[in-house]
């Protein structure tokens, strides 16, 4: 498989995706990715999230050093730990639609598929 010297890599890269591996957390990142830094607020205004979850998937994005945060005064402040990470998500969305386009070309291959004949009745019992 891969050596002990390669495992550690192996594990940080996993736990990257770890941290990129619920809906949430890309829309998230994705929010990070539009501005240099967003409020808590904000961030809970355009998910819908309750803060509580919101709360949840920040501390997953910062476990994996996905994020970085600020306290000033009251209002906590959130970006992203690298920029690279904004790349990544341009990167994902760029394979996402090559994925999807090519699932449409799959689906428009099936409609074109000769149709099946249903079975005459006495068969089909």
């Amino acid at each position: 498989m891969f050596g002990d010297k390669e495992r550690p890599l192996y594990e940080i890269k996993a736990n990257l995706f770890k941290g990129l591996a619920h809906p949430y957390r890309i829309k998230i990142l994705e929010i990070l990715s539009r501005s240099e830094e967003v409020s808590v607020a904000q961030m809970l205004k355009e998910t819908g999230l309750e803060g509580s979850h919101l709360s949840q998937h920040l501390a997953v994005l910062r476990k994996h050093q996905l994020v970085t945060s600020e306290r000033r005064a009251s209002v906590v402040y959130y970006r992203l730990a690298y920029p690279e990470v904004a790349d990544l998500l341009r990167v994902a969305r760029q394979l996402l639609g090559e994925l999807l386009g090519d699932t449409q070309s799959r689906l428009v291959g099936a409609t074109e598929l000769p149709n099946i004949p249903e079975l005459p009745e006495s068969v089909s019992k």
